[in-house]
């Protein structure tokens, strides 16, 4: 045997009883992340969670406490109430951010879909108020995006608007002709003069009706007492689904029955390679730097109707509104360009033609309205073959947003007999074109800047800039689905996401700075 030194062993203390116990403060790193969480909502004003707690009988948990063990649970990509209630027992960090508190999963759940209901965007606002202060950034730009998030509810428990809309006109076909039968019943046997049939069919005037016609049963036969039972029993109750159906519509054309909130998008994660529709949620959100500046949520899966709201929604939070706003091709929309005007922002917002008017297959077309030469002063277009088309009047087309687009409507005098009819339209009668002049003002408004030495630094950022942070939120911190319902948990969910993404940003820049002071 070779001899060795003596080996030793360091003690075992895990069962002895200490007289001092250790500060968990000693134990975590002076530069971790944690330290970021607390020191960040120790800056928070947090005066409205606070004032709405009644107060009486026991005490409660206080709200900072429980802000912070959120915002730090969602850093660290834990979202089930059930695992943060585990961790405040076993995890050290968790442990000495909430003070050794304990709340239960109920009652961080409550706390998150109750008391940060309607709050949660203002505690989103006072972070990146501490943002701009650090400099990070600087609220004049925003880079603007959207995507699709799909919602934790079944994706085969659909409402279709045009479903319900065509069954509701039958079923009110059929209870129209069945009260039309009972009310001639009644004034062939000599009854009083019946009031006749429901000139607008609901709910409410045919449960009226039917309680009216109740005190006269007795007249009627066999057949049309059934149809009185079925028109009470069965026509009534599905005419009331229906109304409920399109009342909680809208303007939307779908919902789903387990999350009314959700609305059937086609989603870009469509793993079936199918085109499948699945209720989810439309997010917008503004970036600078990759930090997240304002977030929305909308139920509509086109992204041009989100943007006015979600602006509006940034001089709300802000009290201002950002110098500069870039968008990519889905937002180019007339409406969009307007207020972008009247408020004094800078638009680089790319149209759907933006790339194609630069190809050669566009450019040589001559057939293309806007290829053809317009004479503004005297108001027509020449065609192909020199013939003048003067304005034969205007039109107005409203959008179902109701916002009101004017255009102008420019007729050939005699494509009779023309050499170029079959490649110029093939329509009957004369050519009629539509120019709405105040969108192609805002379109070369809007190439200029995009082509501009500014422009083309915008449309190099946008890419690396909302499109990278929905890639860290979906795919790094591996939140691609909800798991909350209703529009304004969602609000709170995603919002918890926001934070903690800017909180990743602060501390991986932070972390360079002695003794982690960033106040």
């Amino acid at each position: 045997m070779t001899t060795r030194a003596k080996v030793r062993f360091k003690e075992i203390t895990s069962q002895q009883t200490v007289l001092f116990p250790s500060n968990l403060s000693d134990k975590i790193e002076a530069n971790h992340p944690v330290r970021i969480v607390n020191q960040i909502v120790d800056q928070l004003n947090i005066d409205d969670i606070i004032s709405s707690f009644k107060g009486g009988g026991t005490s409660s948990f206080h709200p900072r406490m429980m802000i912070k063990v959120l915002f730090y649970s969602y850093f660290c990509n834990i979202y089930s109430c059930r695992k943060i209630e585990k961790l405040l027992k076993e995890n050290i960090h968790f442990m000495w951010l909430s003070g050794n508190n304990t709340p239960n999963f109920r009652t961080i759940n409550n706390f998150r879909g109750q008391r940060l209901k309607g709050k949660i965007q203002t505690l989103f606002a006072e972070l990146v108020r501490i943002m701009a202060d650090l400099g990070y950034v600087s609220l004049d730009v925003q880079y603007v995006d959207g995507t699709k998030i799909e919602a934790a509810t079944n994706k085969y428990t659909f409402v279709w608007k045009g479903s319900v809309e065509k069954n509701k006109a039958k079923l009110e076909t059929k209870i129209d002709q069945v009260l039309q039968s009972i009310s001639s019943a009644i004034e062939e046997d000599n009854q009083a003069p019946d009031q006749g049939v429901l000139k607008e069919i609901n709910s409410e005037e045919l449960n009226r009706k039917i309680i009216e016609l109740n005190d006269k049963l007795d007249k009627l036969n066999k057949k049309q007492q059934k149809q009185f039972k079925d028109l009470k029993e069965d026509h009534l109750p599905r005419l009331k689904k229906y109304e409920q159906q399109l009342d909680i519509l809208g303007d939307r054309n779908s919902y789903s029955k387990t999350d009314t909130d959700a609305t059937f998008m086609r989603m870009k994660e469509d793993h079936m390679k199918n085109g499948q529709l699945k209720p989810a949620y439309n997010i917008q959100i503004s970036t600078e730097k990759q930090f997240l500046t304002n977030f929305s949520l909308h139920q509509r899966a086109g992204d041009t109707a989100t943007l006015t709201p979600h602006l509006k929604q940034f001089k709300e939070l802000y009290g201002k509104q950002s110098k500069k706003v870039v968008t990519d091709a889905g937002y180019g929309s007339e409406e969009n360009y307007e207020y972008a005007e009247n408020n004094d922002i800078e638009a680089f917002y790319k149209y759907n033609y933006f790339h194609k008017e630069d190809k050669r297959k566009y450019k040589n077309n001559p057939f293309f309205p806007s290829n053809l030469f317009y004479n503004a002063e005297q108001a027509f277009i020449v065609c192909p073959m020199g013939q003048k088309m003067y304005c034969i009047g205007k039109k107005k087309r409203k959008s179902d947003l109701g916002y009101i687009s004017e255009v102008h409507q420019y007729k050939a005098q005699n494509c009779g007999g023309c050499p170029m009819r079959g490649e110029c339209f093939n329509g009957k009668g004369n050519r009629i074109i539509e120019l709405n002049h105040k969108l192609i003002k805002y379109r070369k408004q809007a190439k200029e800047r995009l082509t501009s030495e500014e422009g083309l630094y915008h449309r190099s950022q946008r890419p690396i800039e909302p499109e990278a942070v929905f890639g860290q939120i979906k795919y790094n911190n591996r939140f691609n689905r909800l798991t909350l319902k209703g529009i304004s948990k969602i609000e709170i969910e995603f919002g918890l996401i926001a934070i903690s993404h800017n909180l990743r940003k602060i501390a991986q820049k932070a972390s360079s700075f002695p003794k982690n002071k960033l106040f």
